[in-house]
């Protein structure tokens, strides 16, 4: 979590989006680099579809509709001289709302088959399921309670009201499988004056996220914080006075 460490947020209702990744494996015809007419050129498609990708957001929903789609790999070939047979496409889409969900996951479907007609592939491209995580609601009720318990435990400053989020959690599967309230938190992890210079600066956006090799949280106070909260939550349920 991109925050000062130490700091812990959450919010009542949607914090995180639902998330769902995609292998698509599109196929041409294979030839030599010098021959490109012989070759239907999966590489060609495969850029094609990751441009035309790009616009479901810019172009197909309304401003005020939160989405993502990300393709973060696109894998064809292993030599410079030989267009490959097929090339190979994963992408991932966060929701904030299942009829955006659709409409999103549709126009992924329509635009992948259709750059692969337009290409003259031999055959319709293959779409598999990867993963799939459910948007993470916190409870209202629950919510309350447990910042209520932050509040009496963390110094004031330490305690902030979250953001929605396009990060996505299985831990949404509590709630929806077992139809039972949850509470997801944040947990600051930046160094807290690196996090003050950026924010003054208007850098907040260069600190390293996660997945980002550079991502480097520090280890103190951000390990002892998310530790206490943890209890203080659970205690919130389990003392005598919670009761």
């Amino acid at each position: 979590m991109v925050g000062s460490s130490g700091v812990i947020s959450t919010r009542s209702g949607a914090i995180t989006s639902a998330g769902d990744s995609f292998e698509i494996r599109m196929f041409g015809r294979g030839a030599h680099g010098s021959m490109p007419q012989s070759s239907i050129d999966p590489v060609v498609m495969a850029a094609a579809t990751v441009l035309r990708l790009q616009t479901i957001v810019s172009r197909e929903l309304a401003p005020t509709d939160a989405a993502v789609v990300t393709v973060g790999s696109l894998q064809a070939g292993t030599k410079e001289n030989v267009i490959p047979d097929e090339a190979v496409i994963k992408l991932n889409v966060r929701t904030f709302d299942e009829g955006v969900r659709k409409r999103v996951l549709a126009a992924i479907e329509r635009i992948v088959n259709a750059e692969a007609e337009a290409s003259r592939a031999p055959k319709k491209p293959e779409i598999t399921p990867l993963d799939r995580y459910p948007l993470v609601k916190n409870d209202p009720d629950a919510t309350k309670r447990a910042v209520q318990a932050f509040r009496s435990y963390f110094p004031a400053e330490r305690v902030k009201d979250a953001q929605p989020t396009t990060a996505s959690e299985d831990f949404g599967s509590f709630g929806t499988e077992w139809q039972v309230p949850s509470v997801f938190w944040f947990v600051g992890g930046t160094d807290p004056q690196t996090y003050a210079k950026a924010k003054e600066s208007g850098t907040i956006a260069d600190i390293p996220t996660n997945h980002n090799p550079r991502f480097a949280p520090v280890i103190h106070p951000t390990l002892a914080s998310g530790v206490e909260a943890m209890v203080v939550a659970s205690l919130a349920w389990l003392s005598p006075e919670a009761e």
